[in-house]
């Protein structure tokens, strides 16, 4: 049945990184989803509430890409306690043709953790103002660093504040990002000032209560929440998503469940939504996005099948190209 190419987290950190390349992937990703032709089933998840974990299964076919790709992501957030990372997982690679397995990309969450970052930078890039430069990251785990980097990709991001429940981890990534990006960063104890006095927010806790409120956001602002992707998940204040005046979200069958938007419908907000579109509408230019500088948005991201296709057939075509990973005779 031909070789299977193997691909490990070394391989595909040698091949794959955080930059315009991966950005404009996913980018190209949303947009796909605009002329309804992408198969993209709902995604399959299984909580494991004991260990305070998870595990998601997504996966799209994109008509005109050769490959799909089935991705199994585990999110155990108790992990750091022992020394562990809170996620991990693989995607696997088949052909859209035939059906038959291309390859295994044993990626241990990485790649999620680059299109993830990368649909944030997609998501600021269609949304923000372009003339953003302060940014406040919400949470100081591994998508909260990849969240600003990304963000850097799109906008001229000069300041960030850094808030997490844990004042010494949002020092530390404060430093550690001051360093690596060359911007001004610090910690910031009192969340209501960092978020009033940002361009741009992005949240990326696995908060089950709302960290943000409604009455700190000002005119002008945009909101990238991408932790809640359980339907027991809450980062926004209810108020913040029907206050704005445009609610956009990855998919809106989606978000509706998982998402921000869950907890809008659940306070019986719904007839109060803001104008609401898709990603990949705006960026196919079939629905407008922001329409001035005053205005208030939001996104809402829970991950999506077609992003995990699109950054795992990015990776194989690099990967065959320059000859890496190993090929297991079937």
């Amino acid at each position: 049945m031909g070789n299977i190419r193997i691909l490990t987290e070394s391989d595909l950190r040698s091949l794959v990184k955080l930059d315009t390349d991966a950005v404009d992937c996913i980018e190209q990703a949303f947009a796909a989803l605009a002329d309804g032709k992408v198969v993209m089933p709902p995604i399959l998840s299984l909580a494991i509430a004991e260990h305070n974990g998870e595990v998601d299964v997504k996966t799209a076919y994109v008509p005109g890409i050769d490959s799909f790709a089935i991705k199994m992501s585990p999110g155990f957030f108790d992990n750091p306690k022992i020394g562990l990372p809170s996620t991990s997982g693989l995607m696997i690679l088949f052909s859209a043709k035939t059906g038959i397995l291309e390859a295994l990309l044993l990626d241990n969450g990485y790649l999620t953790d680059v299109r993830t970052a990368a649909a944030g930078a997609v998501a600021a890039k269609f949304l923000s103002r372009p003339n953003s430069e302060t940014a406040c990251i919400v949470g100081t785990g591994m998508q909260a660093r990849l969240q600003l980097k990304a963000l850097t990709l799109v906008r001229p991001i000069k300041k960030a504040t850094i808030w997490g429940r844990d004042g010494g981890k949002a020092e530390s990534l404060a430093s550690e990002v001051s360093r690596d990006l060359q911007i001004q960063a610090a910690s910031e104890e009192d969340l209501e000032r960092a978020v009033s006095t940002a361009d741009i927010i992005v949240t990326t806790t696995p908060s089950s209560s709302p960290l943000i409120k409604a009455a700190w956001l000002n005119p002008g602002q945009h909101i990238t929440a991408m932790g809640s992707d359980q339907d027991h998940k809450n980062e926004l204040e209810p108020e913040c998503i029907s206050n704005a005046d445009l609610y956009v979200a990855d998919r809106l069958s989606q978000t509706e469940i998982l998402g921000e938007l869950r907890s809008v419908v659940n306070a019986g907000l719904a007839d109060a939504l803001p104008r609401s579109e898709e990603l990949g509408n705006i960026i196919a230019g079939v629905s407008k996005g922001r329409e001035n500088d005053d205005q208030i948005t939001v996104a809402d991201l829970t991950g999506t099948g077609i992003q995990d296709t699109a950054i795992a057939t990015f990776t194989y075509q690099l990967a065959q190209a320059r000859g890496l990973g190993v090929d297991f005779a079937n």
